[in-house]
């Protein structure tokens, strides 16, 4: 019952042009087969910037799906690994986490960008720019997650070696924030909410902003992946799916306060001025204006260069993308 009142609630705080054109099941909708399915499952991480997925439960409920759950998963590798066994039908990834997996034969499908930007490269004061980065300490959860395939591409295409240029400290017990912000470590990548919480403690400088700075604003950070036997089999409900993300992206866009209101009150986030500076801050509607195939080529590229994937980015591309219902959508949700 207080799941239904906060939906409510959710959708009253829009406007009423807004839930009409993002909320109401478009008369294309109606006029398309219902899905083969009616129970999707999507990841629920620990991570702000997939905020389209969570808010999506009632845009999914006008495309015909019943059951909508959110599955606990760890973000990065074992995410894309959820997807690829099945546990998990959809779930928004970082692309360098997506084109890994890919290269190791992962049965997922990548749909489309949903979003650029999202990580910040946090560095100790007198580190002003990556190259300074060579011989530093740099904190990650792992070897092979997300913030340290995206800071070895970084590190890639400004002329460094990641793999003996960089000192790579991995301590799975404590968060590289946790490191950073006491001093353990010069640098370490975050996602949302990491760098709200630092820029609101005031720890840190800022040397990458990817929402903002080049090539990295340039290419989507985030796209929707799915089972590549859920597609085949179900590709109503695929383009269903995609259809509610894509139009809860631009909800981020249009009602971030009431979009961060939604994570915190559904457990997604713990405190709502995080959620909100990452909601606005992140260029939700680009997903109408990127090439996604540019983003996979691009950072294929980058991980290729460093040797954490063996695969080129043709075969990537060939082999695990399907663009068709995001184009489809491009056209039919076009403004």
């Amino acid at each position: 019952m207080q799941s239904i009142q906060n939906r409510r609630r959710f959708l009253a705080g829009l406007t009423a042009a807004g839930a009409a054109s993002l909320v109401g099941a478009p008369t294309r909708a109606l006029a398309e087969p219902p899905p083969e399915t009616t129970r999707i499952r999507l990841a629920k991480i620990p991570s702000i910037c997939v905020a389209p997925q969570y808010v999506a439960e009632e845009l999914l409920r006008a495309e015909g799906f019943t059951e909508v759950d959110y599955v606990v998963s760890r973000a990065g590798a074992a995410q894309a690994s959820a997807v690829a066994n099945g546990e998990i039908d959809f779930t928004l990834n970082f692309v360098t986490n997506l084109i890994v997996a890919l290269d190791s034969g992962a049965r997922i499908t990548l749909l489309g960008g949903v979003h650029p930007g999202c990580f910040e490269l946090f560095a100790k004061r007198g580190i002003d720019s990556v190259v300074d980065l060579k011989g530093r300490n740099v904190g990650v959860q792992g070897l092979g997650t997300g913030p340290h395939l995206f800071l070895a591409s970084i590190a890639a295409y400004v002329g460094l070696d990641p793999a003996h240029d960089i000192n790579w400290v991995v301590n799975p017990a404590i968060k590289p924030k946790e490191l950073f912000a006491r001093g353990d470590v010069d640098a370490f990548l975050g996602f949302p909410p990491d760098p709200q919480e630092l820029r609101r403690s005031k720890v840190g400088n800022v040397i990458i902003n990817s929402t903002v700075d080049r090539p990295w604003s340039q290419y989507f950070c985030c796209m929707l992946s799915a089972n590549s036997d859920f597609v085949a089999a179900h590709p109503v409900a695929t383009k269903r799916v995609l259809r509610a993300i894509l139009k809860a992206a631009d909800l981020c866009t249009a009602a971030p306060a009431q979009v961060a209101e939604r994570l915190v009150a559904g457990g997604f986030a713990s405190h709502y001025d995080d959620a909100f500076a990452a909601i606005s801050e992140l260029p939700y509607r680009k997903w109408r204006d990127y090439d996604s195939t540019d983003a996979v080529r691009f950072y294929s590229l980058r991980l290729k260069e460093v040797g954490l994937i063996s695969s080129t980015p043709d075969r990537i591309i060939a082999e695990g993308t399907d663009w068709r219902f995001l184009n489809e959508l491009k056209r039919e949700l076009k403004t």
